[in-house]
């Protein structure tokens, strides 16, 4: 009987150190949807649209910042995952997404949601309707072609350019590029791709991460050629006047300044993009 105070101490290192290990392991197993998230949980307090979650507004589709083309199949992707590091932070469990027309989400016309995560770049014209989040990722505007197209800097403004109704592309395309044919106004942007595959258009515009998601899952078919910069950022919108807004400014800044977005950015952009976006050739206007 002389080894069991040694037996004894070697059991209780053995428990110890396992516990230790499950310990670590559920701290590091923290999830929403596919998504790791960190922080405190709890850390903030808000009174969400739906108890129990966080109600994020989306106009889909948008891979790699939403990975799915439904609302119930998405669990991760640059901006649901920072709509799930919100809802942690803010103590809810869940993230539940509503997918919408673009339109009414930037007219401010949507309803019962906490915010809108959903490439939406920042302008005085939109804060008239809604409120803007701090910023949380910049974006130019990008040129999607058909692979071996022959458009250049030189020769866009000949070009049929596709864009999405109601966007900053537009505009710019608009009232900056002033090419001397009409750009082609589409309701989504689905039907400026499909528009672009069937030769209705020599190229669409719309921001740089967007057409560099489609041209990621276009099996080669497209590429992005160049992009116009026009300084837009953007930003969660939040229903007018929200009781929220303030907590969300802090907690979206919170995970800028932890390095929790370019985390996301590096994980789900550059990634599911395969090219760093400052590799883009830049077109003077």
């Amino acid at each position: 009987m002389k080894n069991a105070p040694r037996r004894r101490l070697a059991v209780t290192f053995a428990l110890a150190t396992a516990a230790s290990i499950l310990a670590s392991a559920g701290a590091s197993a923290e999830m929403i949807g596919n998504c790791e998230v960190s922080g405190t949980k709890g850390q903030y307090s808000l009174t969400p649209a739906v108890p129990g979650q966080l109600t994020v507004e989306v106009n889909l589709p948008a891979p790699g910042w939403w990975n799915g083309d439904t609302p119930e199949t998405i669990k991760d992707g640059y901006e649901y995952c920072l709509g799930a590091n919100i809802a942690y932070r803010a103590g809810l469990d869940k993230v539940g997404v509503k997918n919408v027309a673009w339109d009414a989400l930037v007219a401010g016309q949507t309803r019962d949601f906490d915010l809108a995560l959903s490439q939406i770049s920042i302008t005085d014209e939109r804060k008239k309707v809604v409120d803007f989040s701090v910023p949380y990722f910049s974006s130019d505007v990008g040129v999607l072609v058909k692979k071996g197209t022959s458009l250049d800097a030189k020769t866009m403004k000949d070009a049929q350019i596709g864009v999405q109704q109601g966007t900053t592309g537009a505009t710019f395309v608009d009232e900056v590029l002033k090419p001397s044919k009409a750009a082609k106004v589409f309701p989504d942007t689905p039907s400026m791709f499909t528009a672009l595959m069937a030769n209705q258009i020599d190229a669409a515009m719309t921001d740089t991460a967007i057409v560099l998601g489609q041209a990621a899952v276009s099996n080669g078919m497209f590429e992005v050629i160049g992009q116009y910069n026009t300084g837009e950022t953007y930003g969660a919108i939040y229903p007018k006047n929200s009781p929220n807004a303030k907590v969300l400014d802090e907690i979206i800044q919170g995970l800028i300044d932890d390095g929790t977005t370019k985390k996301l950015a590096s994980k789900y952009l550059t990634e599911a993009w395969g090219i760093d976006p400052t590799s883009i050739p830049t077109f003077k206007n």
